[in-house]
């Protein structure tokens, strides 16, 4: 008998361009730090780390929401890179 264990494919493992992709895509209306943290399946360490990249490289800014909560928002340049991945992925597609 088949258990659900069984059944269950490997994990597969994402690129680092792939996890800005999902950062990027996630915070396109700004979002705060958990938001992408969850949305993105990343632990704090690795989220922290992620920010710190994409905010120094442009493809997000961090702003003052309401209630002075701080967000994360998709700059010009990062919706250029969801763009051009996009591309990307499907020039890679069998």
């Amino acid at each position: 008998m088949m258990t659900l264990r069984d059944s269950k494919l490997p994990a597969k493992r994402r690129s680092y361009l792939d996890v800005i992709y999902d950062i990027l895509s996630i915070a396109v209306n700004g979002v705060k730090k958990t938001q992408i943290m969850y949305g993105a399946n990343l632990s704090y360490s690795q989220l922290i780390s992620y920010l710190n990249f994409t905010l120094s490289s442009g493809l997000l800014s961090a702003m003052k929401g309401d209630g002075n909560e701080e967000l994360y928002l998709t700059t010009e340049k990062g919706l250029r890179f969801l763009r051009e991945y996009e591309k990307l992925r499907e020039l890679l597609e069998p």
